[in-house]
């Protein structure tokens, strides 16, 4: 996935961590799939989860 990410690609619509509403600002890519969060911080708490426990199943 390349360009700009778009809310209308979200698969979800509140934030895994808080629960409240996504936010345009604050989507990132995983798995293929647009995932929506509250703020940046909740954003990059999941990127930095996800990487740490992808490499540890790719061993």
């Amino acid at each position: 996935m390349t360009g700009t990410l778009d809310i209308k690609d979200c698969v979800n619509e509140t934030c895994p961590w808080s629960g409240d509403p996504v936010s345009a600002d604050s989507l990132t890519v995983y798995h293929g799939k647009v995932v929506g969060f509250c703020n940046p911080g909740c954003r990059d708490k999941f990127e930095k989860a996800t990487r740490h426990f992808d490499a540890s199943v790719d061993g």
